[in-house]
């Protein structure tokens, strides 16, 4: 009998934001092909008759290229294998979980998704930054930061208004704040970032825009961590006081 893939999106780190979806079908799971960034601190327990397989990627090395791991899904799930590809976040953002997928359906094998909390919204949310607030923000836009974004986005960026979250961007944090600035968004903007959010070792840095890449260097502030920049970012506890006392040492 032909075997399925499940895709999960397994949240922003901590175990208890996984899905009962997700726990029941991990539960279920002969093989599972995992990422660097899902929660696996528990994921011997949650598939207890899985094989665990380790295809991360990590910045600038992908041991296992994405065709390779398209491979290994259609081929676990021809030998009848009921397979679980675990991601991080949620499958659709940013993580290549469309490309899975149509590998599967060009196979005929049977592919199911699992929403997961993004990071995007959950690690501010956890920082006591909200994306979006009335009287201060009613929209927000979600960009990726793996590579240097264009002089085109960012003069978009720039005047778009709203609250902006880069996702994957502390190795092009310096381009994009120094950018977004050049093209005229004011250098006091606030801005946070949020390391690891929602794990026991979450770490906050607030700022202000011009300001933000000397403060997470000065904090050791390093990936994964999710950048917001906007008004919101005020919300944030002790985030007035932290850019009074910025802006006053400038």
């Amino acid at each position: 009998m032909p075997g399925s893939v499940a895709l999960i999106g397994g949240g922003p780190g901590a175990a208890d934001l996984m899905t009962v979806r997700a726990l029941r079908l991990l539960d279920q799971a002969d093989v599972v092909y995992y990422d660097r960034l899902a929660p696996t601190d528990e994921l011997a327990a949650w598939a207890p008759r899985a094989r665990l397989v380790d295809v991360g990627k990590r910045p600038g090395h992908h041991r296992v290229p994405q065709e390779e791991i398209n491979r290994l899904l259609v081929a676990s799930a021809r030998s009848g294998l009921r397979v679980v590809r675990l991601k991080g976040g949620d499958p659709f953002v940013f993580g290549r979980g469309s490309e899975e997928v149509s590998a599967c359906r060009d196979a005929g094998i049977e592919v199911s998704v699992v929403p997961g909390i993004t990071s995007a919204v959950s690690a501010p949310a956890a920082a006591g930054i909200p994306v979006t607030a009335r009287g201060l923000s009613t929209s927000f836009t979600v960009i990726t930061g793996h590579d240097p974004l264009s002089e085109r986005a960012l003069a978009a960026l720039a005047h778009l208004g709203g609250t902006t979250v880069v996702l994957m961007g502390m190795g092009t944090l310096g381009h994009t704040a120094a950018g977004l600035v050049r093209h005229g968004m004011s250098p006091e903007t606030p801005a946070g970032l949020v390391e690891r959010g929602c794990t026991p070792e979450q770490r906050v840095c607030i700022a202000p825009l011009g300001r933000i890449l000397l403060a997470s260097a000065m904090a050791g502030i390093a990936s994964p961590a999710v950048l917001v920049i906007g008004e919101v970012v005020r919300l944030a506890p002790g985030a007035e006081q932290r850019l009074r006392d910025l802006v006053q040492s400038a």
